[in-house]
């Protein structure tokens, strides 16, 4: 059996399999940061996260927007206080709910993420475009299944991915 070969269903499999995962997320980690070269002047990769939610669920209140990244709400507002001050985020009264306030996108900010997506879309395409086509259907297959063990839903065809857990079901202003 050749060195790389690893019999299936061993410790050492999982082990094989976990260090090509790690590398490969060295590399998509890489990949992001390159993206986000052009406007790491104006934004981290904190905020970054936080136009990509607000770009995939709309306008969104802070306590959902904090729970969705997973923060603590006074650093939500700091991040948004941040977004606001560079023009990529704005405020907006809840028309269900006067006491409530909405955070979203500014058109600069839907063009930060649409370039910084289109960035990265163009890189991996370029790495995808360098394996022949047999090994590409066997990175669909084995990344599907990746993805369904992680239990992260498929993007339908066409549509952007979403951020890290995250589904696309739209923001219930008054939830």
């Amino acid at each position: 059996m050749p060195e790389h070969e690893i019999p299936v269903g061993t410790m050492e499999d999982v082990d094989a399999v976990t260090r090509a995962v790690l590398t490969a997320s060295r590399l998509l980690v890489a990949v992001s940061a390159r993206s986000l070269a052009e406007v790491e002047d104006r934004v981290t990769l904190p905020q970054f996260r936080m136009l990509v939610v607000l770009s995939t669920r709309g306008a969104t209140k802070l306590v959902a927007l904090a729970d969705l990244l997973q923060v603590a709400p006074s650093t939500a507002m700091r991040m948004v206080d941040r977004l606001i001050a560079a023009g990529l985020a704005d405020r907006q009264p809840n028309p269900g709910n006067r006491r409530e306030t909405l955070l979203r996108l500014t058109e600069e900010g839907r063009r930060t993420v649409e370039a910084v997506t289109g960035r990265r879309r163009a890189e991996i395409a370029a790495i995808v475009e360098r394996l022949s086509s047999t090994q590409r259907l066997a990175l669909i297959e084995a990344l599907a299944a990746f993805n369904r063990a992680g239990g992260e839903p498929p993007a339908p065809d066409g549509a952007e991915v979403f951020p890290l857990g995250w589904d696309d079901s739209p923001a219930m202003p008054d939830a």
